[in-house]
């Protein structure tokens, strides 16, 4: 099972061996050089419904795509690539990577000494929570999987944090741009939530499936609570302790408010059924991810 988070992300275009024509730049460019109006003429086009179209044209204006087909007008100020004998197609979207963000400094393992785990302190202190990590702040140029993932023919990604039971939010990135920022379509659209025991059996709690999920539980009733605390508490504080403020459920809330999905893993019949009844159960919008292990029909009947 593939999640399907991205439905109104246009597709973007992804053009074999591009890099090796040259062609004069007008004079109208983008505030990153790019030029503001190009086209792609002559190439075999293979649109996102419908059959491939031979000796196709392709026009992009202010990094939209306004035509697509044989009998297209060129506007006059664009940039022409002549594409014969290349093809055209819709950009991939990886629905759910990190990709984009670099992975953290080891804290130990094998052969190393291991670094004791980041204690939060005061009323914010949970275990492997950090929600209020974004991958749109994490982003970076630097992480090399970026040109293989282009080199892929992936243009668009759903990023996310790894690391922990909340380990942040999850951000729409194309994987082009001049800077940081320029990757970042929306943030946040995810919440992933992992079940995986970071120390495994014995290292620390949770240890155990059991644990995780009354900890994950317990997590998002103290979202809830806090939510309605905090409303209680603007809308007539006299008389009312002021709600403490706890990192974890004031990222999460945020994050719920922007109408964020919840990700729940589930790679078997046992654990779709398990997620289902906890997106339920948790009252959040949820969508599954994993699906390695493909469960009959009749098993979630």
């Amino acid at each position: 099972m593939h999640s399907s988070l991205i439905r109104r992300c246009a597709p973007a275009v992804c053009l074999s061996a591009l890099l090796l024509l040259s062609c004069a730049v007008p004079a109208l460019l983008g505030q990153g050089g790019e030029p503001l109006y190009f086209a792609i003429r002559g190439a075999k086009v293979v649109p996102v419904s419908g059959p491939p179209m031979e000796n196709a044209t392709v026009v992009v204006s202010r990094g939209i795509i306004t035509a697509v087909g044989k009998d297209v007008a060129i506007p006059p100020e664009a940039w022409v690539i002549e594409g014969k004998g290349l093809t055209v197609y819709p950009g991939l979207i990886d629905s759910f990577t990190d990709v984009g963000i670099p992975a953290a400094a080891p804290t130990g393992g094998e052969g190393g000494p291991r670094r004791p785990q980041e204690t939060s302190r005061g009323p914010q202190d949970r275990p492997g929570s950090t929600p209020w990590r974004t991958a749109a702040d994490e982003v970076s140029l630097s992480d090399k999987r970026i040109e293989t993932w282009r080199s892929a023919g992936f243009t668009t990604v759903v990023s996310a944090p790894k690391g922990g039971f909340f380990p942040g939010q999850a951000a729409v990135l194309d994987l082009g741009g001049e800077r940081a920022g320029d990757l970042v379509v929306k943030s946040p659209v995810a919440i992933p939530v992992s079940l995986q025991l970071s120390g495994g059996f014995g290292g620390g709690f949770p240890d155990s499936l059991m644990g995780a999920l009354a900890y994950v539980h317990q997590v998002w009733l103290d979202t809830d609570w806090s939510v309605k605390a905090q409303a209680a508490y603007e809308k007539n504080p006299r008389g009312i302790e002021r709600p403490r403020y706890d990192r974890t459920e004031a990222a999460l809330a945020d994050a719920l408010e922007d109408h964020a999905l919840v990700l729940i893993p589930a790679n078997n019949s046992v654990q779709l059924r398990r997620a289902v009844e906890l997106v339920d159960r948790w009252q959040v919008h949820g969508v599954l991810y994993g699906g390695q292990i493909r469960a009959r029909k009749s098993e979630m009947a």
